[in-house]
């Protein structure tokens, strides 16, 4: 009986390991009964032909863009390679939380080979970086991260049927004197690390017997540079690490403490609704953080930094420590492929609407390092009319026009925000708006000046997409989806017509959803701006915050650790050790 049962696991074993069996039938009797296993592969995506080559698909990077790919990515007909020098995902939102000790480092990463041996897709992971990009020859030339030889690293070359390159941006410095050496940035774990230690360390220093008030004073000094998402979130972390954990452990320092942040523009948070900048402007003033608008940054020296107002007056102002929170920068690698394919005046790649690099058909970008570079109706107004025309007639008709608006829409999203914007319900009311001066109604038909009176505004809602992990997350699961279904929309395109040729697009092109946007401000209070102009701010965003961070995690293993972090907090306070 043993032995049946030995030859059933075989056999399901078998079954397991090779799921292009057909169909197979075993019979056994065990104990004079019948047991009938019955196997059948089905032809869903995943399923590769004996002998049918791969396509080998390079993934570069292993941020929100990369990840997010690879999670979503369910056909096994593709081979993917990974490359990056970070060989685990960042849960980057997180990154001001671990400069404090709120989080630890190890609870918002998770290590690159456990997403990808979890799928059903080959998955091979190399710890390099890429400097150079050849379209022409399909290949990408990399260099280790580890020396394998007398220190030193080594370079080679991997081939590609279709590169994804999802590098994301580095801090952009602005070519300012001093800040590549005297600054903090917060991009990577490293980064939050050793501001984490540098905060402690200077509290430290500051304890020292023998230094006087001035140069204590100068040593607590912390300014943040930004007043972005990121520089405000930090700022705020600060502020309640030190007033709820460190002034209890260095109580001479107290008094001593100083948060400064400088931010060019008028606000801060100007990407935000108004009422959550003036909210954060003023509980930074109540909490005593001052925040310099209109301050622009010179020059940053070892030991003071030179700030510039709107006016023109120059200030130096002493410091402990900077940290750099200023937007993003285009990367070497991605700047050399640029002027490879004639897009060196840019500052990210270009994409068309399915985040396919521009002039490169098998090459896609997608998350901080490009940019959609959405097709503007009235460059194809021409064309648009002649598709709508079916009866060449040379006018529009109403119906015409109707039917062919949901293509348009589709094709260019900007018609579509339009109408919301000027509250339109149809194309009706677009038509009215296109009248005539003298209000005459319009007439059945549109010839084609009208069609472009009527088309002549909506270019107006063409938006640039924010470098946001939120919009990289989207692009990298839309494109995993297109690249499941590549075959099968190659047969039957699902996207909208061609204007300018034959049939269809072979998807509907990427459309961007924002779910909302966090902007914490330390004491328990977050600010919350989410769908349909809803603004909440308070403590009851603060616990909203929570359990979104808590969900979005890309693991159980990160979800628990974070929570974990969190109750440790509320129970014992920040972390205020310095490793």
């Amino acid at each position: 009986m043993r032995r049946s049962f030995s030859f059933f696991e075989r056999f399901s074993k078998a079954f397991q390991d090779y799921p292009s069996l057909s169909r197979i039938i075993v019979v056994s009797t065990i104990s004079g009964g019948g047991l009938i296993a019955y196997s059948e592969a089905n032809g869903t995506n995943g399923v590769v032909e004996v002998g049918t080559k791969k396509k080998k698909v390079v993934l570069l990077g292993t941020g929100w863009a990369g990840t997010s790919f690879l999670k979503n990515l369910n056909n096994s007909q593709y081979e993917v390679q990974i490359i990056s020098p970070r060989n685990y995902f960042a849960f980057t939102p997180l990154l001001p939380s671990v400069t404090c000790g709120t989080v630890e480092a190890r609870s918002v990463v998770e290590p690159i080979r456990n997403i990808g041996r979890k799928k059903n897709v080959d998955t091979s992971y190399l710890e390099a970086e890429c400097f150079k990009i050849d379209p022409a020859s399909k290949k990408v030339f990399c260099r280790s991260k580890q020396g394998v030889s007398s220190g030193k690293k080594e370079e080679f070359s991997v081939d590609y049927d279709y590169l994804v390159i999802a590098t994301g941006a580095q801090s952009n410095t602005f070519n300012i004197p001093g800040v590549e050496e005297n600054c903090h940035f917060l991009k990577e774990v490293e980064d939050a690390q050793g501001i984490r230690k540098k905060v402690i360390d200077s509290f430290e220093k500051a304890s020292l017997p023998e230094l006087s008030e001035e140069e204590r004073k100068r040593i607590l000094h912390f300014v943040v540079v930004g007043g972005g998402p990121t520089g405000v979130e930090f700022a705020a972390e600060l502020h309640d690490f030190v007033t709820e954990d460190l002034v209890t452990l260095y109580p001479k320092a107290k008094d001593l403490v100083r948060i400064t942040l400088l931010e060019a523009a008028d606000h801060i948070l100007t990407m935000f609704d108004k009422r959550i900048t003036e909210f954060a402007e003023e509980k930074f003033s109540r909490d005593g953080i001052d925040v310099k608008l209109g301050s622009m940054v010179t020059k940053v020296n070892e030991k003071d930094i030179s700030a510039k107002t709107k006016g023109g007056e120059v200030s130096s102002i002493p410091y402990g420590m900077i940290v750099w929170s200023t937007g993003i920068g285009t990367r070497p690698v991605i700047k050399d492929f640029m002027k490879q394919i004639g897009q060196g005046n840019r500052r990210a790649l270009a994409t068309d609407e399915w985040l396919r690099v521009e002039g490169c058909d098998n090459i896609y970008a997608l998350g901080d390092c490009a940019t959609i570079n959405q097709r503007k109706v009235m460059e194809d107004v021409s064309a648009i009319f002649s598709k709508a025309d079916k009866d060449n007639s040379g006018t529009l008709t109403l119906k015409e026009f109707q039917e062919a608006m949901d293509d348009i829409c589709v094709r260019y999203p900007q018609v579509e925000l339009y109408l919301k914007s000027k509250r339109m319900r149809g194309i009706a009311d677009l038509l009215k708006e296109a009248e005539a001066d003298d209000g005459s109604k319009k007439n059945i038909e549109l010839k084609i000046e009208e069609f472009k009176s009527a088309l002549s505004q909506v270019d107006s809602q063409v938006k640039f997409l924010p470098a946001t992990a939120q919009v990289a997350a989207q692009q990298g699961t839309y494109l995993a989806k297109c690249f499941d279904r590549m075959e099968e929309c190659e047969k039957n395109p699902e996207g909208p017509i061609r204007m300018r040729g034959e049939g269809r697009h072979r998807f509907r092109p990427f459309r961007y959803r924002h779910l909302g946007s966090f902007a914490p401000l330390g004491g328990e209070q977050t600010a919350a701006e989410l769908p349909g102009d809803w603004v909440s701010i308070g403590h009851s965003s603060q616990w909203l915050w929570y359990s979104v961070y808590a969900s979005k995690q890309v693991s159980w293993r990160t979800r628990v650790l974070v929570v974990s972090d969190w109750m440790r907090r509320f129970i014992f306070g920040r972390d205020s050790s310095s490793i």
